[in-house]
């Protein structure tokens, strides 16, 4: 089992040994030091945060550890609930709170948990902030609230109706297109919190929705990452009943996968592409992913004259690129849709209100729409490598050797060839570089990532 401590939040398996596993005592500690480091940089007293959760077994047992810690340290807490995390990050600046905590592991199996950490824009925390959050639950030097100074604690239960509203109300969501369309949709939400939110948002939008896995308790029914392998089930009901459109999200409600009318994937990649595409065919702009995501964003965005950056891998790093580009829109290709004018973090539910009125506006079914954009095939590999390799001067080696091509250093060393890319980075815990390749065909992807293997060995 396992305790990974990072500067975007802490997550683990449930039960096992403190220090080791996601213990109530780790909940306490890392709760107590996020508090903490709030109460230290804001010039204020009284702080609120928001919390919110997923539905996952262990949800309320990690819920009440957290909000008593944060009452104990005398902060007071917003109680969303069954949430999302694009919710909760609504809902922070929504309620003028100091922070929030998402408790959620995302795509991880039942037994994860995790603290995900909201600074008062709804955002995850930077790098430095997390780093300092992680110092202080080190050091536990923590002061709690005396008696009278307890924080108080409400609940809410208006968060998705109030997230809802703000997707209904953007320019460029067209409610009522998407209602002319009357789209028979299937959803599946891996009986999570996804079950309450997007059929709420469907059906505001005039579809008529077919439930799958949508009752919020916990019990996965498949691997919850978003992936062809698992998705089966949902492939086949979408066949059977003549359905529209599939939609899967994860357990948080962050990564959104469509699935067409004939039961095949649109392509995890694409969602991102679908939606750049409509927003940038009205508004010439700029579009933003990580490195390692599909080339067909940067075509889309060249093909409606606007301009295309991709940042390291990480969705606090395209984040801060995409402020800094001022972008359009943004995201990464595991089907996280970053759209700005609503807020900085990945949504699934503006996701699907914008995939909907660009596939009502263009009058397209959903295989017809994918049709229209470049098939593009991605390849994962690794390498390992001795612990007495040097990676970093490897990549190093490996940037000089193909000086002559475009090549990128924001993120370990990516390559783009006419037809291809590649991107190399290495691991942050063992002695392995990650191959990441893209070409027009599975098996030329594939054979790129070889070629790369074979070039390494040849430069230890």
């Amino acid at each position: 089992m396992a305790l990974i401590k990072s500067i975007s939040g802490i997550r683990g398996t449930i039960g096992g040994k403190v220090n080791e596993n996601l213990t109530p005592l780790d909940v306490v500690k890392f709760t107590s030091a996020f508090g903490t480091w709030l109460q230290n940089n804001k010039n204020k007293k009284n702080l609120t945060l928001v919390v919110g959760r997923d539905a996952r077994i262990s949800g309320a047992m990690v819920n009440s550890l957290v909000t008593a810690t944060l009452q104990g340290l005398g902060i007071h807490v917003v109680d969303l609930g069954l949430s999302t995390t694009p919710t909760v990050e609504v809902m922070v600046p929504e309620l003028n709170a100091d922070g929030g905590i998402i408790l959620t592991a995302s795509h991880n199996p039942k037994q994860w948990n995790a603290l995900k950490l909201l600074n008062e824009k709804g955002e995850f925390i930077t790098g430095e902030n997390g780093a300092e959050v992680l110092a202080l639950a080190e050091s536990e030097n923590f002061n709690f609230a005396a008696v009278d100074g307890l924080g108080k604690y409400e609940t809410r239960d208006d968060g998705f109706a109030i997230h809802i509203q703000k997707i209904l109300d953007l320019p460029m969501v067209n409610a009522e297109a998407i209602k002319a369309k009357k789209y028979k949709i299937v959803v599946d939400a891996v009986n999570s919190t996804g079950g309450i939110a997007i059929p709420e948002l469907l059906e505001h939008l005039g579809c008529e929705v077919i439930k799958l896995y949508c009752e919020p308790n916990g019990h996965f029914p498949h691997n919850p990452e978003p992936l062809k392998e698992h998705l089966g089930d949902i492939c086949e009901l979408v066949k059977k009943e003549k359905a529209d459109l599939g939609i899967v999200v994860d357990p948080d409600v962050d990564r959104l996968a469509l699935v067409d009318e004939n039961g095949e994937l649109f392509g995890e990649e694409y969602t991102l592409v679908a939606v750049a595409d409509y927003l940038l065919k009205n508004k010439k702009g700029v579009a933003v992913s990580n490195l390692s995501s599909s080339r067909a964003l940067r075509d889309v965005a060249l093909k409606h004259d606007s301009e295309y950056f991709a940042s390291a891998v990480g969705e606090v790093n395209v984040v801060t690129l995409m402020k800094d580009k001022n972008a359009v829109i943004g995201g990464e290709g595991n089907g996280g849709i970053i759209y700005p004018d609503l807020h900085y973090g990945r949504d699934s539910l503006v996701g699907v209100a914008l995939f909907l009125t660009h596939l009502a506006n263009e009058n397209k079914t959903v295989s017809e729409l994918r049709a229209t954009y470049p098939s593009y095939f991605m390849g994962k590999k690794k390498i390992e490598l001795t612990p007495d390799i040097d990676v970093d001067s490897l990549l190093t080696k490996m940037e000089k050797e193909y000086q002559n091509e475009e090549v990128s250093t924001v993120d370990g060393v990516k390559i783009d060839f006419e037809k291809n890319w590649v991107h190399l980075r290495k691991s942050n815990t063992e002695p392995i570089i990650r191959i990441y390749t893209e070409a027009f065909s599975q098996e030329e992807a594939d054979s790129l990532g070889d070629q790369m293997i074979a070039k390494i060995k040849s430069l230890i």
